[in-house]
């Protein structure tokens, strides 16, 4: 009986570590996502998502592929020139992040809500809502 408890136990702190491991590289992953965005790095970009990866706007009702969202990061590049963007993750769990990004951009700004779902070390999924036309509830 006294050995079962120490194996339970053992067993509860290894599966603690490996939770919150995956939430450490699920941040860094997060970490490395908006560091890309804001300069543009298809490069960057296409190696944090995952093949099948789907990306949702829902603001404007669009979903796009992992190739349809790289060949719109041309367009992207010019309209975050001099922006800025701060994120924060509000939760974390069983691979899907909540973050809140305030995206500055030169002449206005934008809150919004994204969820990412990472396996494997990749992304993918993404849905973005809009939350505020500006970031003061950052």
């Amino acid at each position: 009986m006294h050995r079962d408890w120490r194996k339970f136990l053992l067993a509860t702190v290894l599966l603690l570590f490996s939770i919150v491991r995956a939430s450490a590289d699920d941040s860094a992953i997060i970490d490395r996502w908006y560091s890309a965005l804001l300069i543009a790095d298809r490069t960057e970009l296409s190696e944090l998502l995952a093949d099948d990866v789907r990306m949702k706007l829902d603001d404007i009702g669009v979903v796009q592929d992992k190739q349809e969202f790289i060949a719109s990061i041309d367009e992207w590049q010019g309209a975050v020139a001099g922006a800025t963007i701060r994120h924060r993750i509000e939760k974390s769990a069983n691979g899907e992040t909540t973050v809140l990004a305030c995206y500055d951009f030169p002449e206005n700004d934008t809150l919004m809500r994204e969820t990412f779902t990472v396996v494997g070390g990749r992304i993918t999924a993404s849905t973005q809502t809009a939350v505020a036309q500006d970031c003061s509830a950052y």
